[in-house]
């Protein structure tokens, strides 16, 4: 019955290290997405003759801010009853309620965590770059990109985000065994796709041509190419709250956030322009 599909029944979401500690696939697909945006940064930082002290200092206030802005962005758009039922959760890898438990970081909003690289962008730009901060946005959206994928396949593990039902004629639908037996579209690993050619893009137009000179132009670019892949593959995707699969305009709560990224990154590419110095 179930012969042209992929079955995804992990024997385990993660190493366990001793006891009930356990990491998650899903938390290293993120170190993994942390560490090659810091070996992405190194490069483009020799090749902009800037300091090692200044990458380290970039890769706290990155992570820190996108870790922060996605766990927030979650809560607030996603999940607020946190905010009463399980506060502590919110900050911490570890549920109380219903008995304590290590859990790692769950539940990321990938919008959050936009809002929170813009933020600790700018305070970095501020204590520690001196140039502007269009001038870093311009540069970090290359790594931010590639560790996207990474995110979207640590989804693809934990098997969240799922997608709607695909059809059992569908040879790349993929039946998430720990979610129930029905062939589903693989959102995560589309979306993880696209954003391979967000990377690209980025990457080729950095080193190939002159576009990182265009102030505000990559970053924006990379909010439009971001956001309409995940505008248009949450077509794919069930709702992550019921009650929004046509929150708005028909639009779930995914894409109804993407719609104002969009038009912000269309403003840097196509209307910005820096103040003369």
């Amino acid at each position: 019955m179930h012969a042209l599909q992929i079955v995804w029944d992990p024997a385990s979401d993660g190493i366990n290290i001793v006891g009930n500690f356990t990491i998650h696939y899903y938390s290293l697909m993120w170190m993994a997405a942390f560490i090659s945006g810091w070996l992405i940064m190194k490069k483009i930082y020799k090749s902009e003759n800037q300091s090692d002290e200044k990458l380290d200092s970039l890769f706290i206030y990155t992570v820190i801010g996108i870790m922060l802005g996605a766990r927030l962005g979650h809560v607030i758009f996603y999940q607020p009853e946190l905010i009463k039922d399980d506060f502590f959760s919110i900050f911490l890898p570890f549920k109380f309620k219903g008995g304590f438990a290590f859990t790692g970081f769950r539940g990321l909003a990938s919008h959050g965590a936009a809002i929170g690289m813009i933020i600790s962008m700018y305070f970095y730009n501020k204590k520690i770059l001196n140039k502007s901060v269009l001038w870093i946005l311009d540069r970090i959206v290359i790594p931010v990109a590639l560790g996207a994928i990474c995110v979207r396949i640590g989804n693809f593990f934990n098997s969240e985000m799922i997608g709607k039902e695909a059809g059992e004629s569908l040879p790349w639908s993929v039946i998430f065994k720990d979610y129930d037996n029905v062939a589903r579209h693989p959102g995560q690993l589309y979306e993880a796709f696209g954003y391979v050619f967000v990377f690209l893009i980025l990457w080729f137009l950095y080193w190939k041509t002159k576009k990182s000179e265009q102030t505000g132009y990559l970053f924006g670019l990379f909010l439009v190419l971001l956001m309409t892949v995940r505008l248009f593959v949450e077509n794919f995707k069930i709702a992550q709250i019921d009650a929004r699969e046509d929150w708005i305009f028909n639009l779930n709560t995914g894409q109804v956030l993407s719609i104002p990224f969009i038009l912000i990154g269309l403003y840097f590419m196509f209307v910005y322009k820096p103040k003369s110095a």
